[in-house]
């Protein structure tokens, strides 16, 4: 195969040029209630072509080998055209030449297990809700995505890469006369298969909670000082400051790189936020990006102080900061950009108990249920919460949405917990689609948070 590009990309008369072919193949189980809804794999591939000439950087995508001539005639003259109409011209950050291959290791290649055996176990685990009176429906998906990665550059770059991802998640409903509540659940990752085994326990979980909620009461409206579970600092910190992080999103906005400059002081002190591709095992691990440079962890607060930021090869020359490794597509059908790989909150030194003890009264949160961000103000929605009297845990409550100022908030986070839980399942919807977004961190105290409800 690298041959096959080197040829093509040689025939650019650019002054950088790349290319990346990819086999994406997918596989679909999907249950509406106890009804099979959709069954069944695809395989699709194709190519991406970049060219950088005279400072302009234009990407062509392609499926056949014998379009490879008429792409490249295509993207030269964009290219062209972008450097006669652009007010700065694009540069890339120097990057050494990488020759590599990596497969990942897996405990049983999804690839290999027979679709009739997907189902069972996606029908196994859907029927463990269905089975509880209260329970209404459920909509469960088994999801695969491999994609197979080749990568070749001008500058000598050739790598192949597989990233392999596999879930089961979606929602289960309970209800109880017009009272309606829905519940996510979800369990995967990037090790294989055998991640989604012996998970019964996680479904039994998830359903009992559903149900429960039927009996709780919605929460009040007020100012809460608040403990945020794993999940909710996950997407606080994904969407609420990571998004800020990634250098494409602030680099045509003066105010917000203003605010999002490296040295000044954001958030309270006990606070370290990183973004980390690079541990094994995690939703968001990956060796390379769609870039073909290394991904290496990124401290982006230190002790409250922000000390980086994430770029791609463009940004990091505009920007004068070293690059990152973060420049990730979502298939054959894309151009890279900037993207979190596993991004978190550092674990602190409090427990569980020292923080419940430390709140007193309040506020414990878990689970995220969606959101969204504007600008720097946020609002995210939370499955259930408990209240706490004197450290605490009273009776769950539900309808909980918290909302807030990414810069007031990153200064209320008080205390940190010495625990730390990645999310199996993740997602980005920032220009494309990233299934392997991740998020997570430890629990944590946040001071004065603004709670919608009743």
């Amino acid at each position: 195969m690298f041959e096959t590009l080197r040829a093509i990309i040689s025939k650019a008369d650019a002054d950088y040029a790349d290319i990346r072919y990819e086999i994406l193949k997918e596989t679909r189980v999907i249950f509406n209630g106890a009804e099979l809804g959709e069954i069944g794999s695809n395989t699709t591939d194709g190519y991406v072509l970049r060219v950088l000439k005279n400072g302009g950087l234009s990407t062509i995508a392609f499926t056949k080998e014998s379009d490879a001539e008429k792409a490249i005639e295509s993207a030269l003259e964009n290219a062209l055209l972008l450097s006669r109409n652009i007010k700065e011209p694009v540069v890339f950050a120097t990057t050494n030449p990488i020759k590599g291959t990596f497969l990942p290791p897996l405990k049983e290649d999804p690839r290999r297990i027979s679709i009739a055996e997907k189902l069972d176990l996606t029908r196994h685990y859907n029927n463990i809700p269905l089975k509880h009176e209260g329970i209404s429906t459920t909509n469960l998906e088994y999801q695969e995505a491999t994609r197979e990665k080749y990568f070749a550059s001008t500058e000598g770059s050739e790598i192949r890469e597989d990233l392999v991802t596999t879930t089961i998640n979606g929602l289960i409903t309970s209800k109880d006369g017009n009272l309606i509540q829905n519940v996510r659940v979800g369990t995967g990752g990037s090790t294989g298969f055998a991640i989604l085994r012996d998970r019964e326990e996680e479904f039994e979980r998830k359903t009992g909670i559903a149900l429960d909620l039927l009996r709780a009461m919605p929460v009040k409206a007020g100012i809460y000082n608040v403990i945020l579970d794993p999940d909710m600092a996950g997407v606080f910190t994904h969407e609420a400051f990571g998004h800020f992080s990634e250098a494409d999103l602030v680099e045509d906005n003066p105010t917000m790189r203003e605010r999002m400059r490296i040295g000044v002081k954001l958030g309270n002190k006990v606070l370290s936020i990183i973004d980390d591709p690079t541990i094994p095992g995690q939703l968001g691990f990956y060796k390379y990006d769609d870039e073909g440079v290394t991904a290496r962890p990124v401290q982006l607060l230190k002790d409250g102080i922000l000390v980086g930021r994430l770029h791609s090869r463009r940004t990091a020359a505009s920007f004068g900061e070293p690059l990152s490794g973060h420049s990730i597509a979502e298939d054959y059908r894309f151009a890279p950009i900037i993207r979190m790989g596993n991004i978190f909150i550092q674990p602190g030194t409090s427990s569980l108990g020292e923080l419940l003890e430390e709140l007193a009264d309040g506020l414990y949160i878990l689970d995220a249920k969606g959101g969204q961000t504007s600008g720097e103000n946020f609002t995210f929605g939370a499955q259930y919460a408990y209240r706490i009297k004197n450290g605490r845990l009273g009776e769950m409550i539900r309808d909980i949405n918290i909302s807030g100022n990414l810069y007031n908030t990153l200064q209320n986070i008080t205390a940190v917990g010495n625990d730390l839980v990645l999310r199996e399942t993740g997602g980005c919807g920032k220009g494309q689609t990233n299934i392997r977004s991740c998020m997570g961190g430890p629990h944590i105290l946040v001071k004065s948070v603004v709670i919608g409800g009743a």
